[in-house]
């Protein structure tokens, strides 16, 4: 039986439940974070944090623990499912916090609220061999989501729809574009991979500042490959030579087919081989103890 966090307290998780008035349930207003734990250590804790907090700024919600808090809270939580984890302990940690239940349903902020935190963790599966080997398909849409895109709300209806229309066309994912420019993934960010060259947009409020995505420029730069963040116009999806999408649970993912054509030779290619060798490394640095 799974542990999770609530409001104070660790229990079951069929026992968790939250009001009715909870603002998150009523108005999506609230803020999340996905973090992986490699071995029960919390990867890029400190990164994640400060997009947590930038969210909660961004909504203007308070954060309701400091920095001890939530590595206590977390930490704890780990450990009370290290058992459902497996052998490697790892896990991926849930965690949201709502601006909590008022009186009354209104759209203008409640005085005197307490927000609402919760927190699960699930294990981590490993990489699919099949993924490794053939990469995934992804579909180009239409971004139609809000303008707000930095802040990492609950608020995802548009997000699901748009993952669903890839689900529908057998797509792992779809890669969104506004204005001729490409944006991210319905929840990933893009990479771009053009004569050994690796680009990805610019953060900005159209997308969500991803840690996987921060790692794999500091990582480019540490082993001398070239990169760059800068727009990417959809022209160069359809031209380019490997396409990834990163997130902090699926790591690095090639794209090897988009909108149902190859991309490149239709495997994953080269400069992601040796990409996902430098993540790995670092990932087990942080399972041993010597990364954060």
């Amino acid at each position: 039986m799974s542990t999770v966090y609530l409001n104070g307290a660790f229990l079951p998780i069929e026992q968790a439940c939250v009001s009715v008035m909870d603002r998150g349930f009523l108005f999506g207003d609230g803020v999340y974070e996905v973090i992986p734990a490699y071995g029960g250590r919390l990867f890029r804790f400190p990164h994640h944090l400060q997009r947590l907090q930038n969210s909660l700024d961004g909504i203007r919600l308070g954060n309701p623990c400091d920095d001890a808090q939530w590595q206590s809270i977390l930490t704890e939580l780990l450990e009370r499912n290290r058992e459902r984890a497996g052998n490697h302990n790892d896990q991926s940690v849930y965690l949201q916090v709502t601006r909590g239940s008022a009186p009354k349903r209104d759209h203008s902020f409640p005085e005197r609220v307490t927000p609402t935190v919760f927190a699960m963790s699930t294990p981590m599966t490993d990489p699919d061999p099949e993924i490794e080997a053939h990469g995934v398909a992804a579909v180009t849409l239409d971004d139609i989501r809000w303008q707000m895109c930095n802040i990492k709300a609950i608020t995802l209806l548009p997000n699901v729809l748009l993952r669903q229309r890839a689900t529908e066309q057998s797509s792992a994912e779809a890669i969104l574009v506004k204005d001729g420019l490409v944006i991210e993934g319905s929840a990933s960010n893009v990479f771009v991979i053009k004569d050994g060259r690796i680009q990805t947009p610019p953060n900005g409020p159209l997308m969500l500042p991803g840690i996987t995505r921060d790692l794999v420029l500091e990582l480019a730069g540490q082993h001398d490959l070239p990169c760059s963040e800068n727009d990417v116009p959809e022209t160069a999806l359809r031209d380019a030579d490997e396409i990834w999408i990163t997130s902090s649970t699926r790591e690095i993912v090639p794209v090897t087919r988009l909108d149902a054509r190859p991309v490149g030779n239709g495997l994953p290619g080269p400069v992601w081989k040796a990409m996902i060798g430098y993540y790995r490394s670092y990932k087990e640095a942080v399972r041993n103890g010597s990364a954060s």
